[in-house]
């Protein structure tokens, strides 16, 4: 159910309605809203109808059931757009935000000219891998806590927020300790023990849609993550697996004004592994601000032939900076701003 609070009620009529709904069984998420706050009440299915006793309180303007199965994901319950802003970066509603790096850290020299390069470009997150899920166990798996600090030291040496990937849950303390952004990759988009704990950590948290992930199991993920009260959640789409063979996956551009429809959260469009060669990172990259997304993370690495890591899908520096200037009027088009 979704509790509406009308525009002039006080704090003291919300925290009354708080605890009236946990009386009655209920966990409730407040969300903040320009005029008004709108408030989730989650819990069993079955005997919500007792929620409608919420009419009669003070401040309180409707009780609306929510019908679709991701309760604090879907638009029904929050109707302006989420807004997540870490260290300067802000991504939602009319800002684009640039998440560019290596697939993974490899060395001090890399990590350190990489985030100069894409900083220099223009973008406003860095990303990097410090521990890598790869296919065979025999493949580079990242260089774990050595690999955090020197994303620490390339934060402390640009000033932009890093966002990398934890793998499982008892990294996460060690992750978190580092990550301004938590990212949880497609492989575990539905690991949702781990998806709890990251929402347990109230840290702004990228999650990326599977590979054979439909849009409604996307959403229902990410509500596990929101239903911890971490409220900091972005969608990021990377391709899923078609019968198409001439790209690493298909990306799914289609998922952003369905996502946009159906939720509140922000989108990111990922085309370094969507397509998994450079060639058509560009096209793709222009394409996804075109549909709407509402950020883009690339790779990019000073020496994509000697990466460890998906350096076939790397863009260089000077070939990123290029596609930045490329989105410029197609952002402004589509009223957004770039950073």
């Amino acid at each position: 159910m979704i509790i509406v609070m009308e525009a002039e009620a006080t704090a003291e009529e919300l925290e009354k309605v708080l605890e009236k709904i946990e009386a009655l069984g209920y966990k409730p998420h407040v969300m903040h809203g320009v005029e008004r706050n709108v408030i989730g009440a989650i819990g069993d299915e079955r005997h919500k109808g007792k929620l409608q006793v919420l009419e009669t309180m003070a401040g309180v303007e409707s009780v609306v059931p929510i019908l679709q199965p991701y309760k604090l994901a879907s638009l029904e319950v929050r109707k302006e757009r989420t807004e997540v802003s870490v260290r300067g970066a802000t991504i939602g509603r009319d800002t684009l935000m640039i998440i560019a790096g290596p697939c993974s850290v490899e060395s001090e020299d890399q990590v350190l000219r990489a985030a100069q390069a894409v900083k220099e470009a223009g973008a406003n997150v860095f990303r990097g891998g410090a521990f890598k899920p790869r296919t065979s166990p025999y493949s580079f798996q990242g260089m774990g806590e050595d690999g955090l600090k020197l994303l620490a030291a390339a934060r402390d040496a640009t000033g932009l927020p890093i966002i990398t990937e934890v793998l499982n849950p008892r990294d996460l303390d060690l992750v978190a300790k580092y990550a301004d952004i938590i990212q949880i990759g497609a492989r575990n988009v539905q690991n949702f023990a781990l998806l709890k704990e990251v929402g347990q950590t109230m840290k702004p948290t990228l999650l990326k849609r599977g590979m054979a992930t439909t849009i409604k199991e996307f959403l229902m993920s990410a509500e596990y993550i929101l239903s911890e009260g971490n409220d900091a959640v972005i969608l990021c789409e990377r391709g899923i697996r078609t019968f198409e063979t001439a790209t690493r996956n298909t990306l799914d551009l289609s998922c952003i004004p369905v996502l946009q429809r159906l939720s509140h959260l922000p989108i990111v469009i990922d085309p370094s592994h969507a397509v998994g060669t450079w060639h058509y990172v560009p096209a793709m990259a222009r394409a996804a601000v075109a549909a709407g997304a509402d950020g883009l993370m690339i790779e990019v690495h000073p020496m994509p032939a000697e990466a460890l890591c998906d350096g076939a899908q790397s863009l260089k520096p000077d070939r990123f900076a290029q596609v930045l200037q490329e989105l410029a009027p197609i952002a402004e088009a589509v009223g957004k701003k770039m950073p």
